[in-house]
């Protein structure tokens, strides 16, 4: 059986926990044995949120020790950033294409990163980049809020896991009145990394 270690991060307030807890739960049903850990989740907005979720035949340790991770799922730009030395060589890095600057910056005391640093910093890492307008497309369904899952859905494109299980999860997941949004943000992050590898993103 194959292994599978993600790093969620992005910032309170942008649902990397519900990300991780269904990242969590299609892992079990889709077989493995699965360790989830927050590391230092703040509760407030702005606040730096990590969560490690690791998928194995048996896995020993929630936590993923440097240069190991597998995938980093990224809702913010300067957090695919800060925690780029996680990822393995040649590891994915799935990073939402927003900005939420933080204090020091909007004090004008640093100056956020532009693109062109992003994607240096995660090349001399790996060159599987996916940087994709999650927050865009989920508000062009609705609401910013579901960008945690068209990530998600960008995601689920690049594992063997059937949408359906994905599907059932949120489902189970998000309060009743917000299904078929979050349904609809998982389907388009899918799209969205089909859209990319075909070059018309």
């Amino acid at each position: 059986m194959a292994k599978f270690d993600f790093l969620l991060v992005g910032v309170g307030g942008q649902g990397v926990l519900l990300a991780s807890d269904i990242l969590a739960e299609v892992g079990l049903k889709a077989g493995y044995d699965v360790k989830k850990a927050e590391v230092h989740g703040m509760a407030q907005r702005g606040g730096s949120v990590v969560s490690h979720v690791r998928w194995a035949e048996k896995v020993l340790s929630p936590l993923i020790g440097r240069g190991e991770v597998d995938y980093l799922l990224a809702l913010e730009k300067l957090e695919a950033l800060r925690h780029i030395e996680m990822l393995r060589p040649g590891g994915t890095a799935l990073v939402n294409d927003y900005a939420i600057p933080p204090l020091s910056i909007s004090a004008g005391d640093d100056v956020y990163p532009d693109d062109e640093w992003l994607r240096r910093t995660i090349s001399a890492v790996t060159e599987d980049l996916r940087l994709l307008p999650g927050t865009k497309l989920a508000e062009e369904l609705g609401s910013a809020r579901a960008a945690n899952v068209v990530m998600l859905g960008a995601l689920s494109a690049l594992l063997d896991v059937p949408p359906q299980v994905w599907l059932e999860v949120i489902a189970e997941r998000v309060p009743e009145r917000y299904a078929e949004l979050n349904r609809r943000a998982f389907l388009r992050g899918r799209e969205a990394i089909v859209k990319e590898e075909q070059g018309v993103l």
